[in-house]
């Protein structure tokens, strides 16, 4: 196997789901003790989510909190509740091409801009004939980490 071209630098964020965002909040943010820092939604994505947060700078690491804006569409956002773990990476691209080329399978969608502002991908939970290998079982997102974030935590 060759050298891989791309390092995974740490936890970006984690994403749990619910039917009502505001017990999630209610857990994570009045008793845990997180912090709020803003909140996004889609109706393509069938989301409605309040991003609470932990440590800072490079250590920072959101935990999504996130409710389907519609119960009886998909995607469902609160099925399983552990929705997805997202990984800071410091190459997007060379990571992508490098695992797709070894038989990782890519949710569709592609490269695009995440909630955050940086460019994500998914891995799709499960591998298929042509490409077999996937997240057994758990969505992962690829995270670009910005300059800053590499700096930090390479």
């Amino acid at each position: 196997m060759s050298e891989r071209p791309f390092k995974v630098l740490g936890i970006q964020q984690i994403a749990v789901g619910g039917p009502d965002k505001g017990r999630l909040r209610r857990l994570w943010v009045d008793t845990l003790g997180l912090k709020l820092d803003g909140s996004y939604a889609s109706e393509k994505e069938n989301v409605d989510e309040d991003i609470a947060f932990v440590g800072e700078g490079a250590h920072r690491v959101e935990v999504d909190l996130m409710q389907p804006l519609d119960a009886e569409m998909k995607p469902r956002v609160d099925t399983p509740p552990l929705n997805h773990v997202g990984l800071w990476v410091d190459d997007l691209p060379a990571a992508v091409a490098w695992l797709e080329g070894r038989g990782m399978r890519f949710a569709p969608g592609g490269i695009r801009k995440g909630a955050s502002g940086c460019d994500i991908c998914f891995v799709h939970p499960k591998g298929n004939d042509e490409f077999p290998i996937g997240g057994e079982g758990v969505l992962i997102e690829l995270v670009q980490a910005p300059p800053d974030v590499i700096e930090e935590l390479s």
